[in-house]
């Protein structure tokens, strides 16, 4: 077995953690003058996005998902890494003395608090949570916006899916592994997806889809809360109902989901949704967006062949 790059370090009982990559992810664990910079930046466009929000009447939120190094530090092996110094920690840390401080939902606490539970909270081969890790933050973003999660929620079916995840995928021979996935949509209903996520699907080529990609969910159970969510996220989340979309989209009465980090405000304003959930993973802080988007223009541009894509792994 040999790791291909250096991207990716191999720890105890198979278990794989990002380390490189376009984000330079264990960069971000270092106590350095620009990682602190960056956070202040983070710090004053939550604040700035927060009051935006409140000026619209919106209530808005924003959650960032640790990386595996954030939350498994205990199955490093030798790799020197601080977890304390975790940017999300930090990050979670300067805006618990912010006027923003309610806007915040630390993941951080409650996964490290239960990553020694099993099934584990994130797959050993791949960057993202697994379905146990998403559906334990899907339950601390349901308590900070006041909502119930659906009785029967845990009962829905499943089916377990074997294939090699993108870590794996950085080795020779790749690595595999079985992901279980539940099959959470029932009530929610898809009733919109833009042009680009359109032609995608069409060609058979969604798994190659990210940025710009735009979904709305109506849900009419009368046990789903009356209001609308707007969610901009990234794989975490996903337009497919997998992740937190379809966690959420089962709960809310009206799910918009935008694959961005950077907020498309007129989109926000036109749709006037009560509340506004910020997704964003943890490595994806290394980059502070400028919340100039434009998920329509986005849509079309990559529809047309020019390409724009998320920043890598």
């Amino acid at each position: 077995m040999r790791d291909s790059t250096d991207m990716v370090h191999l720890g105890r009982d198979g278990w794989l953690f990002l380390t490189g990559g376009t984000n330079r992810v264990r960069q971000q664990y270092r106590a350095s003058v620009r990682m602190a910079w960056r956070l202040w930046r983070w710090r004053r466009l939550v604040e700035a996005r927060t009051a935006k929000a409140a000026s619209l009447g919106i209530r808005a939120f924003h959650v960032v998902v640790p990386e595996k190094l954030s939350i498994y530090d205990d199955r490093l092996d030798g790799l020197p890494l601080d977890a304390a110094l975790s940017p999300a920690r930090r990050l979670g840390a300067r805006l618990a003395r912010s006027p923003a401080a309610r806007a915040w939902i630390d993941l951080v606490g409650p996964l490290r608090a239960a990553r020694d539970a099993e099934p584990p909270l994130y797959l050993r081969t791949d960057t993202h949570w697994s379905q146990e890790g998403c559906r334990l933050a899907y339950g601390e973003i349901m308590r900070a916006l006041g909502a119930a999660p659906p009785a029967d929620l845990a009962a829905r079916p499943f089916h377990d899916h074997d294939g090699v995840r993108d870590l794996g995928a950085k080795f020779d021979p790749p690595l595999r592994e079985t992901m279980r996935v539940y099959e959470v949509q029932r009530d929610a209903v898809r009733v919109y997806a833009n042009p680009l996520v359109g032609a995608y699907e069409a060609r058979g080529k969604a798994a190659d889809l990210h940025v710009g990609a735009h979904v709305v969910f109506r849900n009419e159970s009368p046990a789903a809360d009356p209001r609308t969510l707007m969610l901009f996220g990234d794989s975490c989340s996903h337009f497919h109902p997998i992740f937190l979309t379809g966690l959420l989209a089962e709960s809310f009465r009206e799910l918009h989901f935008v694959w961005s980090a950077s907020l498309d405000w007129s989109y926000v304003e036109r749709v006037r949704p009560h509340l506004l959930v910020v997704e964003v993973a943890e490595r994806f802080l290394a980059r502070v967006p400028t919340d100039l988007f434009d998920v329509e223009a986005e849509g079309v541009r990559r529809r047309d062949g020019r390409e724009s894509g998320e920043a890598g792994i």
